[in-house]
């Protein structure tokens, strides 16, 4: 239950991620056009640019994890039995888990006091909000240590079992 919950959400919010950059897109072709054929460029397309790029990475993170996307080396955990594996593949999913538990708690003071605060990014013609940005953080780095959970407790089932471990991606 709480897998499908899970992947609903994160898929959900890759398409959010996925529709911000094709938006992202035609405000970059504005800029560039503006810039070179009118001397004009669109005011505030870094800010919103540098905003957007940490919205959508930290949406997909959850995404990333449950279909494979992050990064595994397995060429020595291959050579252990399958019991070893399931066990460094517990200790790997926890371990992604307290890294992205870190940075979620971390980032929950910053959020609320940017919203507080109503704290802006950028000077002059325009002036972003930063708590998007700081709540997407919050969001994306719970959802990824939520999936990273899910995934130890897979790899624990499996390890009783005396199965090869769930890696990221494969549980789908």
């Amino acid at each position: 239950m709480l897998t499908r919950l899970n992947d609903r959400v994160t898929q959900a919010l890759l398409i959010a991620a996925a529709v911000l950059a094709f938006m992202l897109c035609f405000l970059v072709v504005a800029d560039v056009i503006g810039r070179v054929a009118f001397n004009s460029p669109v005011k505030g397309t870094p800010e919103i640019v540098s905003t957007c790029i940490v919205i959508i990475c930290y949406l997909q993170a959850g995404y990333a994890i449950r279909s494979g996307g992050m990064l595994n080396v397995d060429v020595f955990v291959n050579k252990l039995p399958l019991r070893g594996q399931s066990f460094l593949g517990i200790i790997g999913a926890l371990a992604g888990a307290a890294f992205f538990a870190f940075i979620c708690w971390g980032s929950i003071e910053t959020a609320i006091h940017a919203w507080t605060t109503n704290e802006f990014e950028g000077e002059g013609a325009l002036r972003v909000p930063a708590w998007p940005t700081r709540f997407a953080i919050v969001l994306g780095t719970a959802l990824a240590t939520t999936s990273y959970l899910l995934m130890t407790a897979q790899n624990i089932s499996l390890f009783r079992a005396g199965e090869a471990p769930v890696q990221s991606g494969s549980s789908h």
